[in-house]
């Protein structure tokens, strides 16, 4: 009889112990969307392109969703996945059939093509322009933080990738208490966080 007491003690303790802690996804590999050398140029970028002395020529540009701008003289040209430089070859090239040795220079103005989205039980909901490394906990606070609601021990990023959506879990109270360290991911551009309810 004491045995099986004690068998029932251990399994309800088990039982009891697995409810308390979630198992948590381990966390992805983290590489910063700003390492990189050079930026890549995204729909949706501002970029101001200037061709010394040919002010009829410069423009201030969004890059279209289909990844081109307008610019005069060489009308639509690809500009999405291009790097400034590589743009500003393809330009000085395109226009040097009507201007004679273009000085061409390529800035962005405004980073809005990397984005981060952020749903659920938050106070605003939305996408979040990347312009730094940002992590699970500041898109939140930059979302205004939790509702009154949120279940902030089931919250989800959903990356997606050439191999299919990965889903990540974070426990905002179990990290707060130090028992999911590294588990605040840096978040990646298209990446969408989920706060339910």
């Amino acid at each position: 009889m004491v045995k099986v007491r004690r068998c029932v003690w251990a399994l309800a303790l088990a039982a009891l112990v697995g409810c308390a802690t979630r198992p948590v996804s381990p966390p992805p590999p983290e590489a910063s969307v700003f390492e990189k050398e050079e930026y890549t140029i995204g729909a949706g970028d501002v970029l101001l392109v200037s061709v010394w002395r040919n002010p009829e020529l410069s423009v201030q540009v969004p890059v279209r969703p289909d990844g081109k701008v307008s610019i005069p003289l060489v009308d639509d040209v690809q500009a999405q996945g291009l790097t400034t430089l590589e743009l500003k070859e393809l330009l000085t090239q395109a226009l040097s059939e009507y201007v004679a040795n273009p000085d061409v220079t390529v800035v962005v103005q405004q980073v809005l093509s990397k984005q981060v989205f952020i749903l659920g039980e938050v106070l605003r909901s939305g996408p979040i322009i990347l312009t730094r490394d940002l992590r699970v906990l500041d898109a939140i606070s930059a979302s205004g933080g939790f509702s009154a609601f949120a279940d902030k021990g089931d919250i989800k990023v959903i990356r997606r990738s050439a191999d299919g959506d990965l889903e990540y879990r974070f426990d905002y109270d179990a990290y707060i208490a130090g028992r999911a360290p590294g588990t605040n991911l840096l978040l990646r551009p298209n990446d969408v966080v989920v706060v339910p309810d």
